[in-house]
């Protein structure tokens, strides 16, 4: 044998030895992984958290690059409310495999409650729109609103409440939540607006607007004034003094209300609410071809507004056109089935045409509805605030 034939032996045999090592090692590995794998799945399906956890920390020293081996453990200890330990296995998941977005709202939220803010507000935000399980993107949502709240980043936080608000319009945390930002943002605004421009127009209208708030009419009427007196020409400042004094009971004040929605009709004539308006005052002075008319330009121009349709119903049936008013007021219920008033018109109707079920039917109905709404206006004179339908319409159901 040459020398060269022999080395060239020995050098394979030294070559093949660490190979035939690495095929054992390899398979004691899968073994064990085997072996681990299966006690997982068993205390997994027995709702034994505190077995599986073991049994995922020994596969993650095996099998370290596996994401979803480090990402269930990760979960885990979340859950277990072992954020410390949790962190390391979360943050290698979504490392090892991007889009895991789950796991990388978890990291956010441990992050946070770790204390390190940058981290949660960088991992939540990128995994919050990606979230399509109701619960979780609740979850990250509120935590990414506390997160811009106390930053001072009012505007994000009100961003993540409106689409928190999209798939979930009714959740009573959510609502509060969007309660307290806007509040916030309101007085931010208001003081922003103060440093800016104490004397402007806008000033005074914004105090205008938080002195009807507080139930103070006067004090809102005459910061109207004075913002028209500044610019008579700020969009919709006339609509709302006119609304102001059209509510009012001094019969003096109620009468200007005419003059301010003419001025603001005048600033837009395609104004479908001023339109509207002046045809209630204009049906509640008998002049009911006027009333018609805008009435049924407002329809014209938007065809959802019910209170419009129920003033042209109102007028129609003064016309003596019951047919087209009946329709009217049906499509009505149909589009609002909550309206109190649409409801006590209609069985008026009804009871005029001779249809005495259906209006004992509507009859249930309006009294239904009145009375649900006379709760809601409780509710709103104790909150301070007049939203749209909660005023007591008695000359309506006349």
């Amino acid at each position: 044998m040459s020398i060269q034939r022999a080395i060239a032996l020995t050098a394979t045999g030294l070559l093949l030895s660490p190979v035939l090592c690495l095929a054992q090692i390899a398979s004691d590995t899968q073994s064990q992984i085997a072996d681990h794998t299966r006690k997982l799945q068993q205390y997994l399906q027995e709702k034994r958290p505190d077995l599986a956890i073991p049994e995922l920390q020994a596969l993650t020293t095996l099998d370290p690059n596996n994401a979803d081996v480090r990402g269930n453990l990760g979960v885990l200890l979340f859950f277990k409310g072992d954020c410390a330990n949790a962190v390391p296995q979360l943050r290698a998941a979504t490392s090892l495999h991007t889009g895991l977005w789950r796991i990388e709202v978890l990291l956010g939220m441990c992050e946070k409650r770790q204390g390190d803010m940058a981290g949660a507000r960088t991992d939540l935000e990128n995994a919050f729109p990606h979230l399509d399980e109701e619960k979780l993107r609740l979850q990250a949502g509120m935590e990414l609103i506390e997160i811009y709240s106390n930053a001072g980043e009012l505007e994000k936080a009100a961003g993540a409440v409106s689409s928190l608000r999209e798939h979930d319009p009714s959740n009573v945390e959510v609502l509060y939540a969007s309660y307290r930002i806007y509040s916030d943002l309101a007085v931010e605004s208001m003081l922003s607006l103060s440093l800016a421009a104490p004397d402007s127009a806008q000033m005074h209208r914004a105090i205008a607007h938080e002195e009807t708030r507080q139930g103070n009419d006067a004090g809102a009427i005459g910061n109207y004034r004075k913002a028209i007196a500044l610019d008579p020409q700020l969009p919709g400042v006339h609509f709302e003094l006119a609304e102001l004094l059209y509510a009012s009971t001094d019969e003096k004040l109620k009468k200007e209300a005419e003059q301010e929605y003419q001025a603001a009709l005048k600033e837009n004539p395609e104004d479908e609410k001023t339109l509207r308006k002046l045809a209630e005052i204009d049906a509640a002075k008998g002049e009911t071809q006027k009333a018609f008319q805008e009435f049924s330009k407002a329809i014209q121009l938007e065809p959802t507004d019910t209170d419009a349709k129920l003033g042209l119903a109102k007028t129609l049936i003064e016309m003596d056109q019951l047919d087209k008013a009946q329709a009217l007021l049906e499509d009505t219920v149909r589009q609002e089935p909550s309206n109190a008033i649409a409801h006590y018109r209609l069985a008026a109707l009804y009871r005029k045409m001779g249809r005495m079920d259906d209006a004992r039917r509507e009859v249930d109905l309006y009294k239904e509805y009145k009375d649900m709404k006379e709760k809601l206006r409780s509710l709103y004179k104790e909150l301070q605030i007049q939203p749209k339908g909660a005023q007591t319409d008695e000359h309506d159901e006349k």
